[in-house]
């Protein structure tokens, strides 16, 4: 008897389901559509309202805030890019000014979305370079971590960085040095990088147990953008070049 009423169950339900299908089907059919192309008259109220809106975020994205000398462009598939380097360096900048004890700086290839152009360089385009919305953090790190973050590097065919100097050999640490130093396992060390890594992001580890983390409310392209306006006001252009920070010795 259970059994039978189990069964009339699960066909009610059944029933049920396949009416539902074939009522959603039948609605979806009855639908209409509309094909949004050119032929479509634009809403003149609708433009008067944001044109002056879309006037002003236009003049602030077209707004110069340096010059760059060159193409500075991004390399994924070396271990050091002149992108990377001066995304680093102006990382490493601004992490001094908030704590003048950060020794070091790290980002990654991938979070970096744009090239710098020779040429001016515009408000545009550092939210190109990076368009999330992403604060810049400061970690307190052990030495092992630092070691940690080495082998990352050493896995992924290196990082952008500023302060260090890692030379992989083989596929292992040949020399890890932070501003000229060897690592010291059983030290501590100040690192600027900015929150989305220091979550666990772009399957970072090595940054799960600090010592101690600051994050600001400075967002990453506002660093980028003051780094470019610093040396815009010391009358410099941005130039940046591989120095070896990161190689690979096979």
């Amino acid at each position: 008897m259970k059994r039978a009423v189990l069964w009339c169950s699960l066909f009610s339900v059944t029933l049920w389901l396949f009416s539902c299908r074939t009522q959603l089907h039948h609605h979806i059919n009855k639908g209409q559509y509309y094909e949004v192309d050119a032929s479509i008259i634009a809403d003149s109220s609708i433009i008067n309202y944001y044109a002056p809106y879309k006037a002003k975020l236009e003049a602030e994205m077209n707004r110069v805030v340096g010059y760059a000398n060159d193409h500075v462009t991004r390399n994924r598939n070396a271990p050091e890019s002149l992108m990377g380097n001066f995304f680093a360096d102006g990382l490493l900048w601004k992490g001094r000014l908030l704590d003048p004890e950060v020794q070091a700086s790290f980002a990654t290839k991938d979070g970096i979305r744009a090239d710098i152009n020779a040429g001016d360089i515009t408000v545009g385009n550092i939210f190109e370079i990076m368009p999330f919305e992403n604060v810049v953090s400061i970690l307190t790190l052990r030495g092992v971590d630092m070691l940690r973050l080495a082998d990352y590097m050493v896995k992924t065919g290196g990082q952008p960085v500023s302060g260090i100097k890692l030379i992989i050999e083989n596929g292992k640490i040949k020399e890890f040095l932070v501003q000229g130093k060897p690592i010291d396992p059983n030290a501590h060390y100040k690192l600027v990088t900015y929150d989305y890594l220091a979550n666990g992001g772009d399957y970072i580890k090595f940054f799960d147990s600090p010592i101690a983390r600051e994050d600001y409310t400075q967002l990453l392209r506002e660093t980028l953008m003051e780094y470019v306006l610093d040396l815009k006001k010391q009358g410099k252009h941005v130039k940046s070049q591989l120095d070896g920070r990161v190689q690979i010795i096979k």
